[in-house]
């Protein structure tokens, strides 16, 4: 099975599925199209299918003509799982979120895996790229894909390569992005390899999926609790009145030991807020505590609690209640020049100020409208600045800091700007960093 696989893909005859077309699966989908491989994508959200089969993006950075390119060379969307008979590699990103008690959600790979299971046949590779604690490949779809009697190494293949997809940067398409491969025994690692090989620069297989996917972890993790570490001194150095961005600036020209990592008003997006929970909670199997994580989760949901705290105390400067003052969010995404909303902290802020009484209203290019939203129970628009509304405001509050963003007319008309991304670098009496 493994030589008729490897030959298969080597000719470029293997057809690859992506189950989940999101931020993750459709940038990997486009890839194997344009490395000239039958790709079927499978996604149970019809809208989203029959967008992709007009040739339509849903996904800001990608763009139509991105679409339109994979269509032409192979690419097929659909919501028939039983398409999966036909698949020569079936590649698994759906989300793994946290339920309401902060534990593993896996209903989604689980419930994608299911959908799977009555079509799998002899010589098929399975790879899980969704992000989960150490040990969900050989404990939850191992035993899955075996009740079905094909034997994993033998007459079928199950791999982890954990997804790194950073939406939005240009500097690190899906293909230049090394791929981390692990295998349930070494001819699945060895497939999957090949696989991730055929599209991706830069393979690095790895011993166990348990490592891969602890690897993933450690990435997401290392980011959360270095950004909760400058977010906790961004409060300090406020209170010192020190500029944590000059501070920064400052540390970074140190060619060694320092890694610049960046203030902001709490976290967001479909990794770093979720994933370091998925190791707690796996970690009080093995009766460890997580202190490290667990001290920056709480660090980091304080911040838009704080840069709230920012905002009153700057309009009470200036004898104004919060309640019944007009405030403009620039930004509502979860970081610059994406679409992507999800955990965005924007909402959080929003949905409290609305609570304190103030008036909301945004800007975000990425994000023409916001549906069902927490601000005012109505929907929003995005407004286009220019001086007139920028002015109306009683404040600007820079949230998420796009690059497509006039800065400096903000700068010129707006009454008062609170700033808590540092795009402002000098000192005034109506700009506050928080």
């Amino acid at each position: 099975m493994k030589t008729e696989f490897l030959d298969r893909l080597g000719d470029r005859l293997a057809v690859i599925g992506v189950i989940g077309l999101g931020y993750v699966g459709l940038p990997l989908a486009l890839r194997f199209a344009q490395a000239g491989f039958k790709v079927v994508g499978l996604d149970t959200d019809q809208a989203r299918v029959d967008s992709l089969n007009r040739g339509c993006s849903y996904i800001g950075h990608i763009s139509d003509a991105q679409v339109q390119a994979a269509l032409e060379q192979s690419l097929r969307a659909t919501v028939d799982f039983s398409r999966v008979a036909e698949l020569d590699a079936v590649i698994i990103c759906v989300p793994t979120p946290l339920t309401a008690f902060r534990e593993p959600d896996l209903s989604h790979v689980l419930g994608a895996l299911e959908a799977c299971l009555p079509y799998l046949r002899a010589g098929q590779l399975i790879s899980l790229e969704s992000t989960t604690y150490p040990g969900t490949t050989e404990e939850r779809l191992l035993p899955r894909i075996a009740s079905t009697g094909l034997t994993p190494g033998r007459d079928v293949f199950v791999a982890y390569s954990p997804e790194r997809a950073d939406p939005g940067n240009e500097a690190f398409a899906t293909r230049a992005i090394p791929k981390l491969c692990a295998g349930v025994t070494p001819a699945c690692r060895d497939v999957g390899v090949a696989l991730y090989a055929s599209v991706i620069d830069r393979v690095v297989p790895m011993s166990s999926t348990r490592a891969a996917e602890m690897t993933k972890l450690l990435e997401n993790i290392h980011r959360a609790v270095n950004i909760g570490l400058v977010n906790e001194m961004k409060v300090i150095a406020d209170k010192m009145d020190i500029d944590i961005h000059e501070v920064i600036r400052a540390a970074a020209t140190k060619p060694f030991g320092f890694v610049p990592y960046y203030p902001g008003p709490g976290l967001g997006g479909h990794c770093i807020p979720v994933d370091p929970f998925y190791l707690t909670w796996k970690a009080r199997e093995f009766g460890v505590h997580t202190r490290f994580v667990e001290l920056a989760g709480e660090v980091n949901a304080a911040m838009p609690h704080y840069v709230i705290d920012k905002l009153s105390g700057a309009l009470n400067a200036r004898q104004k209640a919060m309640n019944g003052s007009r405030i403009l969010m620039i930004g509502l995404a979860y970081k610059k020049n994406i679409d992507d909303l999800r955990e965005s902290p924007a909402l959080l802020i929003m949905g409290r100020l609305n609570d304190l009484g103030a008036s909301i209203e945004y800007s975000d290019p990425y994000v023409p409208t916001l549906a069902a939203s927490p601000a005012q129970g109505r929907h929003l628009h995005s407004l286009a600045l220019d001086a007139s509304t920028l002015a109306g405001f009683d404040c600007v509050m820079i949230v998420t800091d796009h690059d497509s963003i006039d800065y400096l007319l903000i700068e010129q008309h707006a009454q008062l700007i609170v700033d808590c991304r540092g795009r402002y670098r000098q000192k005034t009496t109506h700009i506050v960093q928080a």
